[in-house]
């Protein structure tokens, strides 16, 4: 891989996210055998950074570091020098200055990796920041669909919910449609970004020009909007509901998390408008009764438990890569 961070998916190309994909699936390979260690990253130290609450990917991340032989410290804001009022550019140079080969940052607020991306020679991962990015499980959501349905070119991917506030369905916008799949964002109109559809069109015009890189058909990438969930799961690949971020929000921007549920929440009877073997979705944690109904998260297409564990074999891609790795080699 021949970039030092990954700060988010607005800048891969196709070829990039094959190649994590591909490596992924050694490592899914690694994670089966009765010892799930390998050695790539002995005597590499990889930092774990994380100033807010996480379960999956702070405790995946720190898997994914030790099957490779990393040594792993887990630093978090309670408990460091944060308290006593040090600043993020210190604790990056600190952090330097202990001889950190990776870090790997999670921060409330967006563009805080990027800052110590900048300050750092060490390779920096965003494991999440503020609303604006979260690009690993981006690309645990590509490994999960493309490792149940194939080919993502032309597949139909509906994002449900709180858009407005999820660095998740960002990420997810940039990933799925660069593999030339069409995203269809759904949910209340204050939830929706204003201008999306027109902000990601320009976004990939800046970044690729008017084609689409690898052959992949302009109309199929690309992001549409709309309000109607029973509409959205017509003939749907893909349904991925997002969580509704309450600590988030400043303002009641829908009536009740009843009137939410009925408009918005997902359903068998929602589920049954996609197409036959349709793949549930969501990054977690999840408000089960609001915007997914256990019987819909716990059912025969949900892949949500997969999401979870497909997840330290894509990070365990990405270390490996970031070190100089070969993608999709055997390790």
């Amino acid at each position: 891989m021949r970039r030092k961070d990954v700060l988010d998916l607005d800048d891969f190309s196709a070829e990039e996210l094959h190649e994590v994909m591909e490596t992924a699936e050694a490592m899914r390979e690694v994670l089966s055998r009765p010892i799930k260690r390998v050695p790539p990253l002995r005597g590499k130290t990889i930092v774990n950074c994380f100033y807010e609450a996480s379960t999956r990917t702070r405790v995946s991340f720190e898997l994914a570091g030790k099957n490779l032989s990393a040594d792993v410290v887990n630093v978090g804001a309670s408990g460091s020098s944060v308290e006593k009022g040090e600043s993020l550019v210190d604790t990056t140079r600190t952090l330097q200055a202990l001889g950190a080969d990776m870090v790997v940052m999670r921060h409330p607020h967006a563009g805080a990796p990027y800052l110590v991306a900048r300050e750092l020679s060490a390779a920096v991962i965003n494991a999440g920041d503020g609303w604006h990015a979260h690009p690993t499980q981006a690309l645990l959501d590509l490994f999960t669909v493309r490792d149940r349905l194939g080919s993502l070119e032309g597949r139909k991917v509906v994002i449900i919910g709180d858009v407005l506030h999820s660095r998740v369905a960002r990420s997810n916008i940039w990933a799925f449609t660069t593999m030339g799949a069409q995203v269809v964002l759904c949910g209340p109109p204050t939830l929706i970004p204003a201008g999306i559809e027109t902000a990601v069109a320009e976004g990939r015009r800046r970044r690729w020009g008017d084609g689409i890189q690898s052959g992949v058909q302009k109309e199929h990438a690309a992001v549409k909007v709309q309000y109607d969930l029973d509409k959205a799961c017509q003939d749907a690949d893909v349904l991925m509901a997002l969580r509704i971020q309450k600590e988030r929000q400043a303002g009641a921007l829908f009536p009740s998390l009843r009137e939410y549920s009925r408009l918005y929440g997902l359903t068998q009877e929602r589920v049954a408008r996609a197409k036959f073997g349709a793949l549930v979705m969501h990054p977690g944690p999840m408000n089960e009764g609001i915007e997914i109904m256990p019987e819909v998260a716990y059912g025969a297409q949900s892949v949500i438990e997969e999401q979870v564990t497909n997840g330290v074999a894509v990070r365990m891609a990405l270390l490996y890569l970031l070190a100089g790795g070969h993608g999709g080699r055997a390790v």
